[in-house]
């Protein structure tokens, strides 16, 4: 195998993965958003100092700047491997939906500082965007895969 044909495969593959990592990372993302919002929340104050201690909110936003990090740096390699390996891009569910979760992933980003001013429509409209991205990156995954069998048999 020449080093050029490695090259295109560890490049063509490299986006799979990295697409699947930062799905498991949204999950996770909201899994924390939903503990910050019980912290928040909760009525019990001795349950509240407990989750307090347990720095959601802090991990939330760590996690959350690396995964708009990832999914921008991701789609713009993802549309970069496919442009260099095919001279265009194709337009086609795959591309529209990552174009969506990056789009959507700004959004989500912009609404913190509302947020911390105490903003429950802001709150309310960062959750639900969030599932939006989740049943988008779903699309995706599915669309992906079918992607990577069709560059598998191509050979």
């Amino acid at each position: 195998m020449t080093l050029s044909k490695l090259l295109y495969w560890i490049y063509t593959f490299i986006h799979p993965v990295l697409m699947w990592t930062l799905f498991g990372i949204c999950i996770y993302a909201m899994t924390l958003g939903l503990k910050v919002r019980t912290t928040r929340t909760t009525p019990d104050k001795d349950l509240r100092k407990s989750l307090i201690k347990q720095r959601f909110n802090i991990k939330h936003h760590q996690i959350g700047a690396i995964l708009l990090s990832i999914m921008v740096l991701g789609s713009i390699g993802g549309m970069g491997v496919t442009y260099i390996n095919n001279g265009k891009l194709f337009v086609g569910a795959h591309l529209l939906a990552g174009l969506g979760m990056t789009g959507l992933v700004a959004i989500l980003a912009s609404l913190t500082p509302l947020m911390q001013r105490g903003s429950q429509t802001a709150r309310d409209v960062h959750l639900w965007l969030s599932v939006l991205i989740l049943g988008l990156f779903g699309w995706e995954a599915i669309t992906g895969m079918q992607i990577v069998q069709r560059i598998i048999e191509q050979g």
